[in-house]
């Protein structure tokens, strides 16, 4: 009987195989966390959220207000139903503002949240959720409650400082750099949504430097959830360090988050912080000049080679007056920070320190000139007037250019439009509907009051003004057109 020998694989030969196994199997391993790390996805966002959570705090808020003051319950204001529902709540008997009698003052609550920034117990939130409250409660995470009082409030930037006292040391949590986070990076929001306690969402940065309706706005855009009650808590980056306060979402029908959430970035909120903690207000620079962004045509007109900078359309009394800084001048740069247009120039000038001197460096007559401006503050020079040029008066007439028919000023023009005798320039009686001034906003009423950065009192002057542009090989002139007071450029192309 032949007998035969099973066939197995030499030693050497076995512990190859599985040397090469378990190298494959490396590799798999090593392949799938490089393939996490590129994502930036964490396992879990529980350590941060234990971490951070003890230093966000609730908000409540409570304030007396009239019986007649809030909107009825489930009408939307303005509705046909409204006058209904308000006459069959007012015929009930007993019912607050019922015909006869007066109205009961009650107490009204609301809800927010907020974040803990000093462990002696200094609190950020959102001003509107604070405003007008006769008490503000706060409640901590471990549960203890607190009365707190107002430090100072920021209605520009929707933002409050408030304090809490308390007998032992409070958890706190910092500011970080918003300006060197990205869009798509991992952040968490977390806060009191609808009154429902203490919630955490996450999401990513879905875009930076949003403006909403403030002077000063810098909001980074999340998709993080936000809803109602979540305004004033905290966004955190994945270090745990808060660079955004929740402050309003968009949404279409009024309704919860749609994932368009948005904080305001701790770049702004944390120099707001600190002025607040120090002064109890704010403290922001001011120049002391009215701009508009530089257009396209602008910067033709101009002869300026990049669309750049802010326009100063009018130069009050005050810093920039005072310096030389000219109706016209277009700001290139502001203390050595190069300016793209005027909402960037008003961020720099209000974080300057008042008082402070700085180089300008604006674009004039074809070239630059540099002026040392020392700054004032911005809140002590709110509300100041305008007051207007005095120049010789014209005689009226009246002319059609450019598809603007301009008269000059005369006492029954100035009588109709509501002018003092030292507004001067030419009114606009009408704007042909196809021509480009049309296009561009001009419309009846207006004073256009410099034609090419030099002044115009008649009609006559102004079409002077045009004839020189198109000798000096311009193909557009600069106007400046004020209404209601308010100026502005407008660049008109001279090929129309």
């Amino acid at each position: 009987m032949e007998s035969r020998k099973l066939a197995l694989p030499y030693p050497n030969q076995m512990n190859k195989q599985i040397g090469l196994a378990f190298l494959l199997s490396l590799i798999f391993l090593l392949a799938q966390a490089m393939a996490s790390y590129a994502r930036g996805t964490p396992d879990s966002f529980a350590d941060l959220v234990e971490k951070v959570s003890p230093a966000v705090v609730n908000i409540t808020t409570t304030t007396m207000v009239s019986a007649r003051t809030g909107p009825l319950p489930n009408v939307p204001p303005g509705s046909p139903f409204e006058e209904l529902f308000r006459d069959f709540i007012e015929r009930q008997p007993g019912q607050q503002g019922q015909p006869g009698q007066p109205d009961r003052p009650h107490r009204a609550s609301a809800l927010g949240s907020g974040f803990i920034i000093s462990e002696d117990g200094y609190i950020v939130t959102n001003n509107h959720v604070i405003a007008e409250a006769d008490e503000i409660g706060i409640e901590l995470f471990d549960g203890g409650k607190l009365k707190a009082k107002v430090i100072g409030i920021d209605p520009k930037t929707d933002i409050a400082l408030l304090k809490v006292t308390s007998d032992k040391p409070l958890p706190f949590v910092r500011f970080g750099d918003s300006d060197i986070a990205r869009v798509g990076d991992w952040v968490l929001a977390v806060g009191n949504p609808l009154g429902q306690g203490f919630s955490v969402s996450a999401g990513i940065i879905s875009a930076r430097n949003r403006a909403l309706r403030g002077t000063y706005d810098d909001f980074l855009q999340t998709d993080a959830a936000i809803n109602r009650g979540n305004s004033g808590g905290p966004l955190f980056n994945l270090d745990g360090d808060v660079i955004g306060v929740n402050t309003a979402i968009l949404s279409p029908n009024g309704g919860g988050s749609i994932g368009i959430g948005f904080s305001m970035s701790s770049a702004v909120v944390s120099k707001v912080v600190a002025q607040l903690k120090e002064y109890g207000e704010t403290r922001r620079g001011w120049l002391g000049v009215h701009i508009q962004d530089v257009t396209k045509d602008v910067a033709e007109a101009l002869n300026l080679d990049k669309v750049t900078g802010a326009m100063v359309t009018d130069v009050p009394d005050g810093p920039s007056k005072d310096a030389g800084i000219k109706q016209g001048d277009v700001i290139l740069s502001f203390d050595g920070t190069d300016v793209t247009d005027t909402r960037e120039l008003v961020r720099i000038v209000g974080e300057a320190e008042v008082g402070k001197a700085v180089k300008v460096v604006v674009f004039r007559d074809g070239g630059t000139k540099t002026l040392k401006v020392v700054l004032g503050r911005r809140e002590d020079a709110e509300g100041n007037a305008i007051v207007p040029t005095s120049v010789s008066p014209a005689e009226p007439q009246q002319q059609d250019i450019l598809g603007l028919s301009l008269r000059g000023l005369d006492d029954d023009v100035r009588g109709q439009l509501g002018l003092t005798d030292k507004t001067m320039g030419v009114v606009v009686m009408d704007v042909d509907e196809t021509s480009q001034a049309f296009e561009k906003g001009l419309r009846a009423g207006d004073i256009i009051t410099e034609a090419g950065q030099q002044k115009v009192t008649s009609p006559s002057e102004f079409s002077k003004r045009l004839d020189q542009a198109r000798e000096a090989g311009r193909k557009s002139i600069l106007l400046l057109v004020r209404r209601a007071g308010e100026p502005r450029f407008v660049a008109l192309s001279l090929e129309s």
